[in-house]
């Protein structure tokens, strides 16, 4: 099973940027789907952010976005340092979460925290009004 560490929280202005990383173990990591959830105080953890597996088959991945993000993060690997990275632009108050990256070894998966098997320990990102 895969050992993710996710970094790069921090405290941000309204309209800021962050990058978050998540630096896995394993050889196998660029066949890993992995997704950034967030949880908000009082509010149940919710998916953000997904790149799958590179397909054997196409050697292409693909990308899905919750729709309160699209536009403003982006998700991206890099394969040679076994770390996936959330660009966080245009921040905004409501972005304040505890962030967290997931992993899973399917391509085909839901958006669903029962979808991934490995979780990082979580980075808090404060965005002030």
């Amino acid at each position: 099973q895969v050992q993710l560490v996710d970094s790069g929280g921090g405290l941000v202005q309204n309209g800021g940027s962050l990058r978050l990383s998540c630096a896995a173990s394993g050889r196998t990591f660029s066949t890993y789907s992995i997704a950034w959830f967030r949880q908000a105080p009082g509010k149940e953890r919710a998916f953000i952010a997904l790149i799958r597996g590179i397909s054997g088959i196409t050697g292409t991945t693909t990308y899905t976005y919750a729709d309160s993000v699209k536009g403003r993060f982006t998700i991206s690997r890099d394969i040679a340092k076994n770390t996936v990275y959330l660009q966080m632009n245009s921040l905004k108050p409501e972005d304040t979460a505890v962030y967290y990256c997931a992993a899973s070894p399917l391509i085909t998966l839901g958006v669903t925290e029962a979808d991934f098997g490995a979780w990082g320990q979580g980075t808090q990102v404060t965005v002030s009004s």
